[in-house]
Formats: structure tokens, sequence, C-alpha cells
């Protein structure tokens, strides 16, 4: 079947979590409720950092980048899903299917250089606090957040169009809830040498790379922190890097047990629950992780809602 055959007549089959029936309602139930506080709590972040002046700082302009891409990565798994499940009918047209593999690889692309990008931001904050307005201005911030779209634009479209010059066999049962390149790959009839490589490529530069650049910002700054005498300076510097800290943790934790549930277990519906977590519930959890532990974004929530119910 060639590729230029397979836009007009070629449909996958998402086979889901479960099959089980009597699952899909409590399924498409918590489904729909991550989802719904996913695109809520993270919208307000953007709001409330958009509304409050204080929050004019370049942690908090890559802040509401990164809930902007969280509220996006789950658009593009969630609802689909979710309709599927409500139509009883789990087909997915080669474009579609197309489509969310490009903004399933985009979005965590995005994801992962924004979190690397915070990680220098707080770096420059703490190791070098004379010169952070100077060096974090806002013409760097706009341009490392260009690159950063620039980058995850690119690297996902050659995926594609290497993907366009693949023939599929008949059997196009994906034994996951949404295209993931690695599933859609497995059905593949043709050579897939070269995609495999630029995955393990990318999964190297892309992976590896902005690790050692956030292991390194943050080993600078343990540093800078032991050298403080003051108390509550310290105090102040765990407090804006904690949040942070926990959304790479939670990001690469979640990542790495998918990875490794994937490598260890032959089972696909094992694989599909363990990729929930970095699909919906690490977005979902952002929010509730930078409203609890920082003081700023709590007290802008704070009063961005007590504006709104005042209007009421």
């Amino acid at each position: 079947m060639e590729a230029g055959n397979q836009t007009e007549v070629l449909e996958f089959i998402l086979l889901g979590i479960s099959e089980d029936p009597e699952l899909q309602p409590f399924i498409f139930g918590l489904f729909l409720s991550m989802f719904l506080v996913t695109v809520l709590g993270n919208l307000l972040i953007i709001l409330a950092i958009c509304s409050d002046p204080h929050l004019h700082t370049p942690m908090y302009f890559f802040l509401s980048n990164l809930s902007l891409v969280d509220i996006c990565f789950s658009t593009t798994i969630v609802p689909k899903m979710l309709v599927n499940i409500h139509t009883e009918n789990k087909a997915i047209s080669y474009m579609d299917c197309l489509t969310q593999v490009y903004f399933s690889m985009f979005f965590p692309i995005l994801d992962t250089l924004l979190l690397t990008i915070m990680a220098y931001d707080r770096f420059v904050a703490i190791c070098h606090p004379l010169h952070y307005t100077v060096i974090m201005n806002p013409c760097l911030c706009g341009l490392l957040v260009f690159v950063t779209w620039f980058v995850g634009v690119m690297t996902s479209l050659l995926h594609i169009l290497l993907m366009m010059h693949l023939s599929f066999r008949r059997d196009l049962e994906i034994p996951h809830f949404f295209c993931e390149l690695t599933q859609v790959l497995k059905l593949a009839c043709s050579d897939i040498f070269l995609n495999n490589s630029l995955i393990y490529f990318m999964t190297c530069v892309l992976g590896v790379f902005p690790v050692i650049g956030i292991l390194f910002s943050y080993s600078q700054i343990a540093s800078s922190i032991r050298k403080m005498s003051s108390l509550g300076g310290k105090q102040k510097a765990f407090s804006t890097c904690g949040s942070h800290l926990s959304v790479v943790s939670l990001f690469y934790g979640t990542g790495v047990g998918v990875y490794f549930t994937s490598a260890v277990t032959h089972s696909p519906q094992k694989v599909s629950v363990a990729s929930v977590m970095y699909t919906v519930v690490t977005p979902m959890l952002n929010p509730f992780i930078y409203s609890l532990r920082n003081k700023d974004v709590k007290g802008a929530l704070g009063r961005l809602l007590s504006r709104a119910t005042s209007h009421l």
C-alpha cells in the first residue's frame, strides 16, 4: 500500500487503555475530569501571570509558556480519546493519526526545552543576581522561547516527513489510546531504519543535553545557596527553585517510567497505563505544584479569583 493512497483509504484503530465495555464509562469520566482540571488549572496560571504586574518577570514568562504547552498537549490526545469512547468508534484517519504523532512529539520537546531554560533562569537569578536583569532581558527571553518552538517544529516535522514515505500492512491496530510514534512505526511493512535512527539521535540530543543543563544549573545553585549566610536568602532561593524541581522530577520521572515499562513488559495495556502519567497526569499536576509551592503564584491566583468573584 503506497503512501500516496494512504491519505484516502488508510485508517488506524486505537485500541485504547482497555477493551472492556464495562470500564468505558469510568475511563470516559476519569479522563474528562482530568482534562477539564488540566485546562482550567493551566489557564488560571496563564491569566494570573498576565494580570499581575508583579509576575511580569522572565521566570513567570517561561511558566506561562509551559502552561500553554500543557494545555495544548492534553488537547492533542484526550478529546479524540473521549470521542472514540463516546461514539464507540476507535478509528482514526491516516492524516489525523499523523497530526497526532506530530503534536505528541512537538509538545513534549517544548516541555523539555522550557524546563531547561527555566533552570538556566534560576541559575542566573541565584548565582548572578546583580546581572540578572541585564542577562535575562526581554529580547533574550523572547529569543529562547522562539528557538524552543523552532526546534520543536523542525524536529517533529522531520519525523513526519520520514513517516509519509512508509507503507503499512493490513493489520492497523494500535495498542494505545493515541497515535504514538513508536507504536505506529511497528505497523510499517517498509524499512524504518532511518526513522529509528532519528528517534535515537534526537532522544540523545533533546533528552541527554537538557538533563545535563538542568543538573549543571542546580549544582551551581546548590553551591551558591551553601555560601549564603542569610537564612532568609536560603529560604527564598529554595522556594523559587522547589516548584521547578518538582515539575522537572515529575516530567522526567514519568518519562523514564514509561521507557522502562515498555522495555520490561510485553503488555501493551501496561505501557498505555504508564503513558497516562506523562500525557495526562503531569500536565494536570503542574498548576497545583506551582500554586501550592510558590507564594507569588498563589497570591496572584487569589487576587485574580477575588476580582472575578467581585464582578459576579
